[in-house]
């Protein structure tokens, strides 16, 4: 009988199980003498090898064995556990210290000082540089393992050391204050809570951002897991001004902090695979050889390895067309046995031709690997957003200011809404509620109520299509309040109107960014398209200089959604694997998406790119998102704009104002039939869908039937004679 092999997960938790218990046993048997004759016999030798020491011995065998059980085939000694190995051998030698060198190993040899090994490091070091150097080096040696261990530069070190120490005086001073004022401060916050609670809505101006004139430590993060300190506005000032109420309660008294990226997972890097090497060789001849049977000699001159697909690229001989290399993608595709193959030609600024083939194996490109890169902590843009790597491994990191609005589109599970996720999150790594808002609407009802109640929310979620047109309706009057604002100042943008604002009191009269985020626009276009419409593209056309900024999201990119105005006036696009060439050129105006692979796959074409990028977009997981927005809901609380989801007057008079002139039979046929059903009215009236669902919802708003219940028909409140009554 065969006995079945074990995984490889279970091996390597087996091998890390054997050495976590190999460090148990060490460590007993340095304390307790009921270890055995075995027991005994390793004690002796860890008191020999390392001396007063041993007992750091069993802890880096122990770390060891914790390494192999999490990270299994992925483990590797990193550069902190040989920071722990250099720690350890430092304290042996720093033990032998007070010992004479000339009898350095004879105290060893009893298990003084560091043992044996701190004998030889000392003895070494003494006879080479004397006792004062001694200590100098070792003193160095400390201090590099220190680095090692953390991980991080010297400069990075000592801020972080410091923002701790200032981080723990702060928090002992404020619970002192608690402690021993305790009333005081609970009277005086709940006034000042009944007075906010009983002011007018404040404008959207009356708020603190860090302004360009602010210190440059203020401004500017010097590495992605710094905390910036954030002070709140004074939320009694400028109590007659329109807009959103300043954002946030203060949990506790203390200022923000932004979430450094060790909430998120950790990141297990993969090994590098041999295997690889031989199949990029293979393919390379494999390329060479299919061309040269077509009469095309070529010769591979660079391979570029993606997280998705790997790049192959050569120069065309002389006389060689483009297209006729182009044409034979089928049969460079059935020669590698690839399930897609792209051919770039020409590559964007290389006179050279690239043929992209997708991996066997697909690398997973994490969100927390790019914040943690010095191009995101170098960037001092609040709106600095995470895309992913490019084919090259380059980390892709724009700005969405800069786009100034965004299409997203793909076909469903190609990563759309993981990409919307990136976006938002790499938003919050770098914005305080004061600085960026967020108005974020849904109909799918299931992929951005995770973001439910941070504070950097105007509103709550709009789930309800209904209430989409009003809250687009109040992004249009939001932007042309604060071209008023602008003209009355002088200032063309949202950058200028800040810094004059901030040099002038009271300092809460700046204004955050808006990011609207439509995660699919197609429920929308169905229910309201021309109130949808107008509304995009007015906003598109001019909310870029009043800080405000689209992202629309569709997994159906078809004409009728993503309408020629709309299209026109989003420049930066992207793309996710798509079924058709077809709408592959609705969202890019060229083909190529249909080609992707899907899982994070896609082709972005950034504001005047005339040729798309290929990247693999950052993953975040669902359980990353609950930990970064609950690290954002524990330090503050929301304050909503009731008005943002509210149909504006002038919309609901337009909608009364436009009943369809089949109204009336409709309802007729719905009482004649005894059953309301938008199928009904599409048979008995000849009409689309589209129609015959607007009628059954402009009778739902004048209460002739019940509203939407599910699975369950929807039920006729009126009889021939109350309709006629109340409608003739």
């Amino acid at each position: 009988m065969l006995i079945k092999p074990l995984g490889e997960d279970l091996k390597f938790e087996i091998y890390g199980l054997a050495v976590i218990t190999l460090a148990i046993l060490a460590l007993a048997s340095l304390i307790s003498p009921l270890t055995g004759t075995l027991g005994q016999a390793l004690k002796q030798g860890l008191v020999l090898i390392a001396g007063k020491g041993g007992y750091f011995v069993p802890v880096l065998i122990f770390l060891l064995g914790l390494k192999i059980m999490r990270e299994k085939s992925q483990a590797c000694l990193n550069s902190r556990f040989f920071g722990f190995s250099l720690l350890f051998l430092t304290i042996l030698i720093f033990l032998h210290l007070p010992y004479p060198s000339d009898k350095a190993f004879l105290f060893g040899q009893e298990g003084k000082g560091g043992g044996l090994l701190g004998a030889a490091g000392f003895y070494v070091l003494q006879k080479g540089f004397g006792l004062a150097g001694s200590r100098i080096i070792l003193g160095a040696l400390g201090f590099i393992s220190l680095l090692l261990i953390a991980g991080m530069p010297t400069g990075q070190l000592g801020q972080d050391i410091l923002n701790r120490l200032v981080s723990i005086w702060h928090r002992g001073g404020h619970f002192l204050s608690n402690f021993l004022f305790e009333e005081v401060v609970g009277e005086e916050t709940k006034e000042k809570g009944s007075e906010n609670k009983n002011s007018p809505l404040t404008a959207l101006g009356a708020r603190s951002v860090f302004s360009k004139n602010a210190p440059a430590g203020d401004r500017e993060p010097k590495s992605a897991s710094r905390e910036k300190q954030y002070l709140p506005p004074n939320l009694s000032q400028n109590p007659g001004a329109k807009g959103v109420k300043t954002a946030c309660a203060l949990a506790n008294g203390q200022p923000y902090r932004l979430p450094a990226p060790e909430i998120l997972a950790s990141i297990v890097q993969p090994k590098s695979n041999a295997a690889l090497d031989k199949e990029i060789s293979e393919k390379t001849r494999v390329l060479e050889d299919t061309l040269n049977n077509f009469g095309i000699t070529i010769k591979v001159n660079r391979v570029n390895v993606g997280p998705t697909i790997t790049r192959y690229e050569f120069q065309p001989p002389p006389g060689v067309k483009v297209s006729r290399i182009v044409g034979l993608a089928d049969d460079i595709t059935l020669a590698m046995a690839a399930s897609r193959v792209r051919i770039e030609a020409p590559i964007p600024g290389k006179a050279a031709v690239g043929i992209e083939i997708p991996n066997r194996e697909i690398s997973s490109v994490y969100l927390r690997e790019l914040i943690e890169t010095k191009e995101f902590a170098s960037s001092s843009s609040r709106l600095t957003v995470v895309l992913g790597r490019d084919i090259a491994g380059t980390p892709i990191i724009t700005d969405l200011s800069k786009m100034p609005h965004l299409l997203i589109a793909g076909a469903t599970g190609a990563g759309k809404s993981v990409c919307i996720n990136t976006l938002i999150s790499s938003i919050l790594f770098k914005a305080t509620p004061d600085e960026v808002k967020f108005l974020l609407i849904d109909p799918k009802m299931v992929e951005l109520t995770i973001y439910s109640d941070i504070p950097h929310l105007i509103s709550p979620v709009v789930t309800n299509v209904k209430k989409t047109a009003g809250a687009l309706h109040w992004a249009v009057k939001e932007m042309e309040h604060r071209y008023e604002l602008f003209a009355a100042c002088g200032a063309k943008d949202i950058t200028r109107y800040n810094e004059i604002m901030c040099k002038l009191p009271p300092e809460n009269q700046c204004l955050p960014f808006i990011v609207v985020i439509i995660d699919e626009l197609a429920d929308l276009m169905m229910i309201a398209p021309n109130e949808v419409e107008d509304a995009i593209c007015r906003l598109a056309q001019m909310a870029r200089a009043a800080g405000i900024h689209l992202v629309l999201a569709t997994q159906r990119p078809s004409v009728d959604v993503i309408t020629g105005l709309i299209k026109a006036n989003i420049p930066s696009r992207i793309s996710f694997a798509v079924t058709s060439q077809m709408d592959s050129r609705t969202i890019l105006d060229m083909g190529g998406a249909e080609k992707l692979v899907g899982k994070g796959d896609m082709l972005f074409l950034p504001i005047g790119a005339s040729k798309p990028v290929r990247l693999q977009g950052a993953f975040l997981t669902d359980k990353d998102i609950t930990t970064l927005t609950n690290f954002i809901k524990e330090q503050m609380s929301p304050v909503f704009n009731e008005e943002v989801t509210l149909v504006q007057p002038e919309l609901k008079n337009n909608n009364e104002k436009q009943d369809d002139e089949l109204f009336p039979q409709a309802v007729n046929v719905l009482l004649e039939n005894g059953n309301a059903s938008v199928s009904l009215l599409q048979r008995r009236l000849r009409i689309g869908y589209s129609r015959a669902a607007r009628l059954i919802d402009l009778m739902e708003d004048k209460g002739i039937v019940s509203t939407y219940e599910g699975n369950k028909p929807r039920t006729i409140l009126v009889n021939k004679e109350q309709f006629n009554q109340k409608y003739h």
